[in-house]
């Protein structure tokens, strides 16, 4: 079953295009990390799915119902946390969770427990009092005390110090491999989406350019370098898959975004003849998520 999917999903600012025909599935299972630079339409297609804006044109569906006629039925399925979510904070997490716990008929009191042990939260703080990294624990125990089936995320882990990151990642892979949760994140942060994901799509002005499982993606992504026996005159004309072509002191480098040894290897000694050694290297999301981006500039 698909727990998200949308078809043509449109929105339109006055003259600006911010989410353009968007056709997406994610399927139930899966935790799905939705990238893009800066204003590349990825907090406002969370915005059209979770119904809090409306479409200019197009369809999504979440949890099989239509955004617009999301209902108390299945928002109360739904965990959403973001990097601006205000909290009632002149409360103490435990009348947060006595205020929240009668709005969702799944609320599992001893799984709250686990939730609480896991994020070591202190119960009888006032949340006003607490750290940002304990503000971001405080609302993911709200989001999950009830076991949603599908959890979103926007922007979590912003301003967070490496400790809480690392602490909130390793219990949202513990937790949605135990409950079979579906994700669906869209962050800055492509180390900590690394970590977590399965799945990536990546925005740029609002156009889905690719939705890739991600080791796949790494799969095909390699940083190439090319050692010449004699000094080049100037760079040939590369296939289309080479990207950022760099020449210096006998050394080509670029990378490759359709890796396969063989084939490779050999359009590089037919462009090089003279080529002495050839080297591969593995390539970070972030490294490729970079070398993409800059891609789609130039096609402009």
């Amino acid at each position: 079953m698909n727990i998200i999917t949308t078809q043509s999903l449109t929105i339109k600012f006055s003259r600006v295009v911010a989410v353009d025909h968007l056709d997406l599935t994610v399927p139930e299972g899966n935790i799905f990390a939705l990238l893009g630079p800066n204003g590349a339409g990825k907090t406002t297609t969370i915005k059209l799915l979770m119904n809090l804006i409306e479409p200019t044109g197009g369809i999504s569906e979440v949890l099989g119902v239509t955004s617009g006629k999301l209902g108390p039925k299945e928002l109360a399925q739904i965990g959403y946390v973001s990097e601006n979510q205000e909290l009632y904070d002149w409360m103490t997490v435990r009348q947060l969770m006595a205020f929240c716990k009668p709005l969702y008929p799944t609320w599992d009191e001893t799984f709250c427990g686990k939730l609480i042990h896991l994020f070591d939260l202190p119960l009888d703080r006032r949340i006003s009092n607490f750290s940002r990294g304990m503000k971001i624990k405080s609302t993911f125990l709200i989001s999950l005390a009830y076991r949603p089936r599908l959890l979103v995320l926007d922007e979590p882990f912003t301003g967070l110090d490496p400790l809480v990151r690392d602490e909130l990642i390793r219990g949202i892979l513990e937790l949605t491999t135990a409950e079979h949760w579906t994700v669906f994140i869209s962050s800055h942060d492509l180390y900590e989406v690394e970590m977590l994901a399965d799945m990536v799509g990546l925005l740029d002005r609002g156009k889905l350019k690719l939705v890739e499982p991600l080791d796949a993606l790494q799969t095909r992504f390699r940083k190439m370098t090319v050692t010449l026996s004699s000094p080049l005159t100037r760079l040939p004309d590369f296939p289309i898959a080479w990207l950022q072509a760099k020449y210096e002191n006998r050394i080509v480098t670029f990378i490759n975004s359709a890796y396969e040894e063989q084939s490779v290897n050999d359009n590089i000694r037919r462009i090089f003849p003279d080529c002495a050694n050839i080297e591969a290297s593995g390539m970070t999301l972030r490294e490729i998520f970079i070398a993409l981006t800059q891609s789609y500039k130039i096609d402009v």
